[in-house]
């Protein structure tokens, strides 16, 4: 069976260093991208900009990828 991922960038501003829950109207989504690599230029992109922003956090996660499958942290 053929698999087609899809890749996003999903984040914002979390309440704490615990990183479990985001302060509403903080949520950024950014995607679908065809390619990890096209995810990964975007994370990178937006992580740098809110480098400062220690309670800011961004992953790369993928629509479709088989369930052992984990996202690339922040």
């Amino acid at each position: 069976m053929h698999h087609h991922i899809r890749f996003w960038v999903v984040g914002g501003k979390y309440r704490d260093m615990n990183f479990t829950d985001l302060v509403p109207g903080t949520e950024n989504v950014f995607g679908p991208f065809p390619t990890r690599r096209d995810a990964e230029e975007t994370w990178r992109r937006i992580s740098e900009s809110h480098r400062s922003q220690c309670l800011t956090r961004f992953v790369i996660t993928a629509e479709g990828a088989p369930a052992r499958a984990q996202p690339l942290h922040a």
